[in-house]
């Protein structure tokens, strides 16, 4: 299976029930709540297109970049994609970062980290774009904070 198109989405989410509700309302504040999510590496396949958000059927198995950071009261989280084509767009490259970090951090590390993934593999790369989320989690709630580069079925 080679995806032809892809979209990106992320989203930030509260719950004072637990982290799992946090995630499930962050998965529907993405657009992606009615999916079954498998993650995969980073490569983007020739060709695959870029689009905005799609509505994918209920129970679609979709194949995901995924970034996620769960996080309880206080606790500053955060998750990003980055994603960028080789400059003759043979393949694109895809790195994924999480952990107690602000946006402008994430944007930083998610830099190097596609850099050096275009150094690992000797080639030259486009400009990269980046979805990222952060938050501060409020008192008496868990949080999680989720991106990913979603390959359409």
């Amino acid at each position: 299976m080679i995806p032809k198109r892809f979209f990106v989405t992320g989203a930030k989410a509260t719950s004072p029930v637990s982290k799992l509700n946090a995630f499930d309302l962050a998965l529907k504040n993405a657009g992606i709540a009615q999916c079954n999510l498998v993650q995969v590496s980073s490569i983007l396949p020739p060709g695959c297109k870029e689009e905005k958000l799609s509505k994918l059927p209920a129970g679609s198995i979709v194949f995901s970049v995924v970034a996620r950071m769960d996080g309880d009261e206080g606790a500053t989280i955060g998750a990003g994609v980055s994603w960028t084509w080789e400059k003759q767009r043979r393949f694109g490259i895809v790195a994924e970062s999480h952990g107690h970090f602000n946006e402008k951090s994430l944007e930083k590390i998610l830099a190097r980290k596609i850099d050096e993934m275009a150094e690992i593999r000797d080639i030259r790369i486009d400009s990269p774009k980046s979805k990222v989320e952060a938050m501060c989690v409020p008192r008496a709630s868990f949080g999680c904070v989720f991106a990913a580069l979603v390959f359409c079925p």
